[in-house]
C-alpha cells in the first residue's frame, strides 16, 4: 500500500493537465496552449462558467483513474456539484473519448482551440454536466439528486463501483441529506457498491457551508451514524494529498473487496477538504480568492493589464510546455494514469445506459383481463393489474433488470400480488413482526419521494427498466426532479451516440377522487398540469378507466422508450366498463365512443366527454339522467384514455387530425368536458377540479368540484333548445338530489344508494 514515485509524478502531470484545460475553457478562445504571452484578445469576450469545484473534482478524478488501472475495477463518475462541467470534459477530451465521439475536437491545437471556445458559450456546450459529456449520468443543473442517481445505478449490477462526488453546497439539499440511508438498502453480494465522495471546500456561491464549518470529529460522527467508514483527506500541499488520497483510496479498495466477500463491515466513503479553487491566485484586488466563496464561479474578470498578468501567471503554473507538444499534443507521458480504454469512466457502457438495454419479457397481458358487464361488474383495477406486475418480475428474474419504486405505498396502492413473487429490498436489521423484508424487487422501505425517484432514474439511466407507484398528491414532491429528467431525456435525443433508454413510468393512484377520507391535504392533481407542458416527443399521460384498460396501458408504457409515461388508475372498487378486446381497441386508439352507453347517431345533440376513471362514473350516470328526461336527445358519450390524443397531430405526435376529431367531436354540438384544447369548436363547457376539498365522501368530493352528474346535467341543458318545462322538470330533479345528497351524508357519513349503484336501480 503507498505510492510509488513514478505513480506520483503521473498522477501529478495529468492533474496539470486536467486543471489546464479546466481553466484554459472557462477564460480562452485563442492561444490556447499559451504559446506566447496572453493577450486581451485572447480571453472569451463573456466569461461565464464555474471554477471553484473543477481542481477538487479534478484531484479526485485523476486517483480514482489510478485505483481503476491498478484494480482493474469497474466504475463510473457521478458528478454531484453544481457546474464545474469543463472538468468532466477536460477528462473526456484526457481520455480520447471526446473526439471519438465529436471528431471536430482532434487531438491537437485546433482541437483544443475549439473545446475552449465552445465551453459554455453560444452554440457550444453548458457550465454542468450535461448529457452530451460523456460519462454523465447526473445532469448538474439542479442540486441533490448524484447520491440516489448512484445508488440506483448499483442496484442489480455486482461489479459495478460508482464513485459520486457530492458538493458541500449540494449535500445541503434535502433529497440527498435523504439519500445517506439508501445504504441500508445495498446487498453487497447482489449490488454493486456507491463510494461517496464529498468534495469539501468550504463554500457555496456566496456563503460557507455546513459540513465545511464542522470539526473532523464531527463529521466522523455523522457519517457513522449513517453507516459509513469515513476517511478525511485534507490539505492544500500537492504532494502530502497526492500521497494521502492514494494511502486512502487503496484502503477503500480493500474495504469493497471485504464487503463483496460478505463480511459486515460499513460503508467506505470519502471526504476531500480543499480549498475552494484551489490553485487560484491567493488574493486578487486586494480580496481573498482561493479558499473563499469569491473562486465559485469565473475567479476574477480581465479587465486590466494587472489581472492580465495574474492570469498569464496562473496558467503558466500548470507548465503547459509539459502538457502540448509544439502541435497542441497531449504528451504521451501525460496519460500514463489512465486505466485501458475499456476501463475508462467517460467510455463506461453504464453511462450510456442504453447500450446495456435488453428489451422485458412480458407477459401477455389478456390473460389478466375480467370479463365485463358494463357498469354492474366491480373490480379494483390497481389489485388486478398487480398479477400482471407480479408475473413480470418473475419474467425477468434472470435478467435482473425489472424493479418497482415507490414511498411505502406498494401495498396501500394494492399492488399485493408483487409479493407473491418478491419482496420489498432491505439489507437493515429485521425485526420479530416485520413482513415482506428481503433483497426483492420493490424499492419502497425508504419513505422519501426524492430517494425513490433519484433512483429509479438511476436504474434506467444505466440500462434497465421500472415503475414508480405513488399517491398522485404527493407525485409533486419530485415535480423538479422529473422537470430535469425531461430535459436530459429531450437533450438525449440530440445526441447521436446517447442510445435509447426505458421510460420513466409513473403509476398514479390514491388519486383526486379518492382521498375523500384524508382530506384537503391529499388532494392534488397538478402533477398531470406539471408533465402535459414538457416537450410531445418526450410526455405521455393516460387516464385508463377500468382494469382492462389499465391492463392495455401498463403493458404498453413498460415496453416503450425516451418517455415519461404518467398513468392514473383507480385502486378501490369501481364499475368496469369495457371487456378485454373492446379495451385493447380503445387503448390503441387512445379515444372514442362508449357504444354501451352512447346514442346510435352520426348527429348527436349534444356530446359528453370524459377522462379518467372517476369521471366516467359520472359522465355515464349523466347520460342516464338525460335520457330518462329527454329520451329523444341523441348523446354521445366520448372517453379518452390517451390524453395527449385530444391535441392536434401538428402539435403533438398522439394527436389526432382535425377532420377526426371533427368527425368525433362535431364542428357546433356544446361539449360538456373535463378538458380545454384548440379546435374549430369553442363550444365547450370544462368540469374538473376546482380546488376544493375536505374530509367527506366520494361522491360529496365530486359535487363539490362540480363534476357530479347532477352538475354536468345542470350545465348542459343550458345549451340545449328546451322547452321551459322540460329544462325546469330537470333543474328541480337535479337539485332536489343534490338537497337531499347533502343532508344525507351528513346524517349517514355514506353516499346514497343510488348514486353508488346508479347502474342497476
Amino acid at each position: 500500500m503507498g505510492i510509488k514515485r513514478k505513480e506520483l509524478v503521473d498522477l501529478n502531470n495529468y492533474l496539470m493537465a486536467a486543471n489546464y484545460l479546466s481553466l484554459a475553457q472557462l477564460y480562452l478562445w485563442d492561444n490556447v496552449i499559451l504559446k506566447r504571452k496572453l493577450s486581451f484578445t485572447d480571453i472569451k469576450p463573456k466569461l461565464v462558467g464555474h471554477w471553484g469545484t473543477a481542481p477538487g473534482q479534478n484531484f479526485i478524478y485523476t486517483h480514482l483513474n489510478r485505483i481503476i488501472k491498478n484494480n482493474n475495477l469497474n466504475m463510473i463518475y457521478v458528478s454531484g456539484p453544481g457546474h464545474g462541467g469543463q472538468a468532466m470534459i477536460a477528462h473526456a477530451y484526457l481520455e480520447g473519448t471526446y473526439t471519438d465521439l465529436y471528431p471536430k475536437y482532434t487531438k491537437d491545437y485546433e482541437g483544443i482551440k475549439k473545446l475552449c471556445r465552445d465551453f459554455s458559450f453560444p452554440g457550444g456546450v453548458s457550465s454542468h454536466v450535461a448529457p452530451s459529456v460523456p460519462g454523465s449520468i447526473n445532469e448538474g443543473g439542479e442540486l441533490g439528486y448524484s447520491l440516489s442517481h448512484a445508488y440506483g445505478a448499483v442496484l442489480d449490477n455486482p461489479s459495478l463501483i460508482a464513485a459520486c462526488i457530492i458538493g458541500d453546497g449540494e449535500a445541503e439539499t434535502g433529497p440527498l441529506s435523504a439519500s445517506w440511508d439508501i445504504n441500508k438498502l445495498i446487498n453487497p453480494k447482489t449490488d454493486g457498491i456507491v463510494l461517496p465522495i464529498i468534495n469539501l471546500n468550504g463554500y457555496k456561491i456566496s456563503n460557507p457551508t455546513i459540513l465545511g464549518r464542522m470539526t473532523d470529529r464531527e463529521l466522523i460522527n455523522l457519517f457513522k451514524g449513517h453507516g459509513y467508514k469515513p476517511y478525511i483527506v485534507k490539505g492544500s500541499d500537492i504532494t502530502y494529498m497526492h500521497q494521502d488520497m492514494a494511502t486512502v483510496l487503496d484502503q477503500v479498495v480493500l474495504d469493497i473487496k471485504k464487503l463483496k466477500k460478505g463480511k459486515k463491515i460499513p460503508f467506505p466513503m470519502v471526504i476531500v477538504k480543499t480549498p475552494k479553487g484551489w490553485g487560484a491566485p491567493k488574493r486578487v484586488c486586494d480580496k481573498p480568492l482561493e479558499g473563499s466563496f469569491r473562486s465559485h464561479q469565473v475567479p476574477f474578470p480581465i479587465d486590466s493589464e494587472e489581472n492580465l498578468k495574474l492570469l498569464n501567471k496562473w496558467f503558466n503554473r500548470y507548465r503547459p510546455d509539459k502538457i502540448f507538444d509544439d502541435d497542441g499534443k497531449i504528451r504521451k507521458e501525460i496519460l500514463n494514469i489512465l486505466p485501458s480504454p475499456g476501463r475508462r469512466m467517460t467510455a463506461s457502457k453504464y453511462a450510456n445506459g442504453g447500450l446495456l438495454l435488453k428489451d422485458l419479457v412480458c407477459p401477455e397481458f389478456k390473460k389478466y383481463g375480467i370479463v365485463v358487464k358494463p357498469g354492474i361488474t366491480k373490480s379494483e383495477d390497481m389489485k388486478e393489474m398487480g398479477k400482471y406486475l407480479r408475473d413480470l418480475v418473475k419474467l425477468n428474474k434472470d435478467s435482473n433488470n425489472f424493479r418497482i419504486f415507490g414511498p411505502d405505498e406498494a401495498l396501500s396502492n394494492r399492488l399485493n400480488y408483487v409479493f407473491d413473487t418478491t419482496t420489498r429490498k432491505w439489507n437493515g436489521s429485521v425485526a420479530k413482526n416485520d413482513e415482506l423484508l428481503g433483497n426483492g424487487k420493490v424499492i419502497d422501505s425508504i419513505l422519501s419521494e426524492h430517494v425513490c425517484e433519484g433512483m429509479l432514474e438511476g436504474y434506467i439511466l444505466t440500462g434497465r427498466h421500472g415503475v414508480y407507484d405513488c399517491y398522485e398528491s404527493f407525485v409533486r414532491i419530485i415535480d423538479s426532479m422529473v422537470s430535469q429528467h425531461a430535459k436530459w431525456l429531450k437533450l438525449c435525443n440530440e445526441v447521436s451516440w446517447r442510445e435509447d433508454i426505458s421510460s420513466l413510468n409513473f403509476i398514479l393512484t390514491s388519486h383526486i377522487w379518492q382521498q375523500d377520507h384524508n382530506g384537503f391535504t391529499h388532494q392534488d392533481p397538478g402533477f398531470l398540469d406539471h408533465i402535459a407542458i414538457k416537450k410531445p416527443d418526450v410526455s405521455r399521460i393516460y387516464l385508463p378507466i377500468d382494469t382492462n384498460t389499465l391492463l392495455s396501458t401498463i403493458d404498453h408504457v413498460v415496453k416503450t422508450k425516451n418517455y415519461i409515461n404518467v398513468v392514473v388508475a383507480s385502486k378501490l372498487e369501481r364499475p368496469q366498463w369495457l371487456n378485454m378486446d373492446e379495451a385493447v381497441k380503445h387503448c390503441k386508439k387512445g379515444l372514442g365512443e362508449l357504444t354501451f352507453i352512447s346514442d346510435k347517431t352520426t348527429n348527436p345533440d349534444l356530446i359528453l366527454a370524459c377522462a379518467g376513471d372517476t369521471p366516467t362514473i359520472e359522465t355515464v350516470a349523466a347520460k342516464k339522467i338525460i335520457s330518462k328526461f329527454l329520451p329523444n336527445l341523441k348523446v354521445r358519450v366520448i372517453n379518452v384514455i390517451d390524453l395527449m390524443r385530444l391535441i392536434p397531430d401538428y402539435t403533438h405526435p398522439h394527436g389526432i387530425s382535425d377532420k377526426d376529431y371533427d368527425e368525433l367531436f362535431t364542428k357546433d354540438k356544446p361539449i360538456i368536458h373535463m378538458l380545454t384544447y384548440k379546435r374549430s369548436n369553442r363550444n365547450l363547457h370544462v368540469h374538473g377540479y376546482m380546488e376544493e376539498g375536505t374530509i367527506t365522501t366520494p361522491f360529496d368530493m365530486r359535487v363539490i368540484n362540480k363534476i357530479d352528474r347532477y352538475h354536468l346535467v345542470l350545465n348542459a341543458i343550458k345549451y340545449l333548445d328546451l322547452d321551459k318545462i322540460n329544462k325546469k322538470d330537470i333543474e328541480d330533479y337535479c337539485n332536489k338530489m343534490l338537497e337531499k345528497h347533502n343532508d344525507y351524508i351528513r346524517k349517514n357519513g355514506v353516499d346514497m344508494e343510488e348514486v353508488d349503484d346508479f347502474m342497476s336501480l
